[in-house]
């Protein structure tokens, strides 16, 4: 049986370089698309996941398993996150086809064996909108709907995330999935 996220974690804080390791890989790639989802810049996202892994290395000592790991470590994804478009506001301004790239990565989009090229480009133009829409709002809602929707967490698991309560996730979630409903033209 492999060692659990938070057992890790008191390892990594007892100096094991092998127990970060693990939990880089368990991580990596999670952090990434978080920090992107928010960030919506490829070279950001790789700046903020390993900036949080290097946070998480250094504080493991403080981790106290009040909470999941992941949990923990989401928060610290977030917070960097929202610390960097604080520092750079800009960042909502540019556009975002630049990374079209990475976000069919992110999303993992298989091409089917016999496409429509109408109904692939409807799909492209209503992604490029959510994107859109998605990028317009507030940090604690784009970081609550992207939790909830990629990584599927619990409003509990969310409201830790965000240090609030889970009714306050709940109004970010339903102001933003509003949002983008209204931004999609489905509501």
């Amino acid at each position: 049986m492999e060692p659990s996220d938070e057992t890790l974690c008191e390892r990594v804080a007892g100096g094991d370089q092998a127990a970060f390791d693990v939990l880089v890989g368990r991580y990596q790639q999670r952090a990434w698309r978080l920090a992107w989802s928010m960030l919506r810049d490829a070279e950001d996202a790789r700046d903020v996941s390993q900036e949080a892994f290097v946070r998480v290395f250094q504080s493991a000592g403080r981790f106290r398993g009040e909470s999941r790991f992941s949990t923990w470590f989401y928060r610290i994804v977030v917070n960097l996150c929202i610390e960097r478009r604080r520092k750079r506001p800009w960042l909502r301004f540019v556009p975002s086809g630049r990374d079209e790239d990475d976000a069919d990565d992110v999303l993992d989009r298989q091409p089917a064996e016999s496409v429509d090229p109408v109904e692939e480009l409807d799909k492209e133009q209503a992604m490029k909108r959510m994107w859109a829409a998605v990028d317009g709002l507030p940090s604690r809602q784009r970081a609550a709907v992207t939790l909830y929707a990629q990584d599927e967490l619990s409003t509990r698991d969310i409201a830790s995330v965000l240090q609030c309560s889970e009714a306050t996730v709940r109004v970010h979630l339903h102001r933003a999935l509003s949002a983008l409903r209204r931004a999609t033209g489905k509501g």
